[in-house]
This record gives structure tokens, C-alpha cells and sequence, in this order.
């Protein structure tokens, strides 16, 4: 049996994660603090090697792929985006609190979801469904490792 490895790596930050607000779909660049960050750790540990580097379409994800595996071109996917935060976008929890909605959707559960925005359930299928086709790929190319 043939075994397949691979690293999953969060981005680095944006201004709108030093400034603790939801920034699902908002398409922001890294920020100096997060390059700078993603600097520091490429000199102090070593990322792992991949065949290929998947990444999701927003700006935040490639460029922090383009910076860890600079001699890859990063495969975009759609369904690997971060969730859609629908009204809580661009917003702190502490802007958000006094909404019954904010309180619901924290609370979880597959059916809870941001004010017109995307269910757990459906962040939940669509990223998994994205993840297990990036895994027929693997097989059907023989690529054995990956980082997304």
C-alpha cells in the first residue's frame, strides 16, 4: 500500500487577525507582522518538503504559500476558502456580542451559521469535499506529498 503525506499550514497574519475581527471571505494581504513572523519561522524550523502546494484562492493563503514554497506555484481551490462569515464579516466578537445571532452561531451545532452567511455544516461538506478530491489527485497522479 502506497502512503501519502500531507501538511496542513494555516497562513500567516493579516491586520484583520491582529485586530481580532472575522475575515472569512474578505481577501486580505499578510500584513508586515505576519511576513515578518513567516520569516522568523522559515530561519528557525524547517517546513516540510512537498511534491505540490495547494492553496485557497485568497490573497492571505497564497502569498503565505508563495513564501514557505517559493519554487511552487500553489494550486488554487476554491473549497479550501476560509468559512463565509455573511454580516459578521469584518467584525470583532466584541462588535457582534449583543447580537442573538452571534451568541447561536457560537454556541455550534451543523445547522448554526453566521447571519447570512455559510452554515457549519456547509463549511464542514465543502471543505472535505475539496480536501478529498486534492486526495484523488494524489493517487491519481502518484503525487505522495502535499502541503495545503
Amino acid at each position: 500500500m502506497k502512503s501519502y503525506t500531507i501538511h496542513l499550514i494555516r497562513h500567516a497574519y493579516t491586520k484583520g487577525n491582529l485586530e481580532g475581527r472575522y475575515i472569512g471571505h474578505t481577501d486580505e494581504s499578510l500584513c508586515k507582522e505576519g511576513i515578518d513572523q513567516l520569516n522568523t519561522m522559515l530561519k528557525d524550523y524547517d517546513y516540510p518538503k512537498a511534491d505540490v502546494v495547494f492553496s485557497s484562492t485568497l490573497k492571505r493563503c497564497i502569498e503565505t504559500a508563495k513564501i514557505i514554497y517559493p519554487d511552487k506555484n500553489p494550486i488554487e481551490m476554491r473549497g479550501f476558502d476560509e468559512c463565509d462569515f455573511g454580516e459578521f464579516e469584518g467584525h470583532t466578537a466584541d462588535e457582534l456580542k449583543k447580537y442573538e445571532e452571534f451568541s447561536d452561531w457560537l454556541a455550534g451545532g451543523e445547522d448554526a451559521k453566521p447571519l447570512n452567511g455559510e452554515s457549519n455544516s456547509e463549511f464542514a461538506t465543502r471543505v472535505c469535499d475539496c480536501f478529498i478530491k486534492t486526495v484523488d489527485g494524489l493517487i491519481k497522479t502518484g503525487t505522495q506529498s502535499a502541503a495545503i
